[in-house]
C-alpha cells in the first residue's frame, strides 16, 4: 500500500519539477540587456526545404556581454538565417559580416525593464498554476484510494500533508527563481 503512495509522491514531485524546469527555461528567452545564446533557442530557420532550429545551421556564442554572435556553417543559408532572426521580432537588428552574423543587443529602457518583469510575473503565475494542478491529481488520487478502501483515513491525511508540502516547496522554488530574473532584469 505504502510504495503505491511513495511511488505517487515522486511522480508528483517530478511532475512538479519538470514546471519549474520549464519555468526556467522560459525566463532564459527574457532579454534582460546581457547577452544569451538561449535568447536565440525560439527561432527557427527555413532551410533545405524544412524549418529547424537556429543550433542546426550555426554555432550561437556570446563573445561580449551585449552581442551574440551567429556563425552560419554553410554560406548559402546566411540569408535564411538572416531572414529568420530579423522575422523572430526579438528586438534585435543582425549585422551580416560573410557567414557570421551579429546581433548587437541594446540596453533595455525602463519601460522594456517593466515589461520583461510582468512577463516574467506571468511564466511564474502560470507555473504556479501548473503545480497547484499536480497537487489537485494527487488529492484526488488519495481521496479515491481512502474511497476505495486502499488507504486508511490517517495515512490519507499524512499523505495530504506530504503532498501540500511538496506544492508550498515547489511554489516557493518559482517565487525564488522569479525573484531572481526580476533583479537581473532591473539591474541592467
Amino acid at each position: 500500500m505504502s510504495a503505491l503512495t511513495t511511488y505517487d509522491i515522486k511522480e508528483l514531485e517530478n511532475r512538479m519539477r519538470a514546471s519549474l524546469d520549464a519555468f526556467k527555461r522560459e525566463l532564459q528567452g527574457l532579454r534582460t540587456g546581457r547577452a544569451s545564446a538561449h535568447l536565440l533557442d525560439p527561432v527557427q530557420v527555413t532551410v533545405y526545404g524544412s524549418r529547424m532550429p537556429l543550433n542546426q545551421v550555426a554555432t550561437v556564442t556570446t563573445p561580449e556581454p551585449r552581442l551574440i554572435a551567429v556563425q552560419v556553417w554553410d554560406r548559402s543559408n546566411v540569408t535564411a538565417v538572416d531572414k529568420a532572426l530579423r522575422e523572430a521580432n526579438l528586438g534585435v537588428n543582425p549585422v551580416v559580416d560573410g557567414q557570421l552574423i551579429r546581433l548587437p543587443l541594446p540596453a533595455p529602457t525602463a519601460e522594456r525593464r517593466n515589461e520583461l518583469a510582468k512577463q516574467a510575473h506571468k511564466y511564474a503565475e502560470s507555473h504556479r498554476i501548473a503545480v497547484r494542478n499536480v497537487r489537485r491529481d494527487g488529492l484526488d488520487l488519495l481521496k479515491k484510494l481512502e474511497k476505495d478502501g486502499k488507504m486508511s483515513e490517517d495515512d490519507h491525511k499524512k499523505n495530504a500533508t506530504k503532498v501540500q508540502e511538496l506544492t508550498d516547496k515547489l511554489i516557493k522554488e518559482i517565487d525564488q527563481t522569479l525573484a531572481s530574473k526580476e533583479a537581473e532584469i532591473q539591474k541592467v
